[in-house]
């Protein structure tokens, strides 16, 4: 029987990215949950082989302007308790976190585009190590703190905290590395506004995908790969 790789999705754009094809290497049945849209039922987030909650312009406190916040922080915290297999990038690191007992709040400031990490003694012993020296993809503007329990694993200067695991099933990364770089141009468009806001000219981001996006794309499979590989062994 086929795996089962359960992925949420907040915007369409944001999707699985560089992840899928290594997800449908491994044999993993793919489906989509698309926020807002789908309902979603807290019991079955402890269904699938593996979950993957992704990014998004919204914040995890927003509950009463997007009121299905409720149960997606229901239905991880569920799968969390468990210690079911799941990776969050940005938003869905920030809603593991939450769900962990850990603080999200807005920092009043962004980081966005390509820059690189500084890897902790545990991230530097984890499946992030490959992205040493590697310029990563930051979106984003709130920041978590490392939830009881988690080893953080990354930071950069303006936000401390990039990365949490516990132990191998679950992960969380505020950067973004499953984002293809060849496929840029619709979250320029996406974020729109939110580029306009932070004074960041897209031709700028831009041209540095094409500067760092190669590199980027090599450590991220390599990392992504180890990962998924883990949990195989772990399982």
């Amino acid at each position: 029987m086929a795996l089962h790789a359960l992925a949420i999705r907040h915007v369409a754009f944001e999707d699985l990215g560089l992840l899928g094809p290594l997800l449908q290497e491994r044999g993993y049945r793919i489906d989509y949950l698309d926020a807002g849209v789908d309902a979603f039922d807290p019991d079955a987030f402890r269904r699938p082989d593996l979950l993957v909650v992704l990014g998004g312009p919204i914040g995890v406190y927003q509950e009463r302007a997007y009121p299905f916040l409720t149960d997606e922080l229901e239905g991880i915290r569920r799968r969390l308790d468990a210690g079911l297999p799941t990776l969050g990038v940005c938003l869905g690191a920030q809603l593991m976190a939450r769900a962990l007992g850990a603080t999200v709040a807005p920092t009043g400031r962004t980081e966005i585009g390509y820059g690189p990490l500084t890897l902790t003694e545990a991230g530097r012993a984890s499946v992030l190590a490959p992205l040493n020296g590697v310029a990563v993809l930051h979106w984003h503007g709130d920041a978590f703190t490392i939830p009881r329990g988690a080893a953080g694993l990354a930071t950069t200067p303006g936000f401390p905290h990039q990365g949490f695991a516990i132990g191998h099933h679950i992960l969380g990364l505020q950067f973004h590395l499953e984002a293809d770089h060849r496929r840029l141009d619709a979250w320029l468009i996406g974020h729109v506004h939110e580029l306009a806001s932070a004074g960041i000219d897209p031709a700028d981001l831009r041209a540095d995908a094409l500067t760092h996006g190669p590199a980027l794309a090599t450590a991220a499979n390599t990392v992504l790969a180890a990962w998924l590989d883990g949990i195989a062994v772990r399982t």
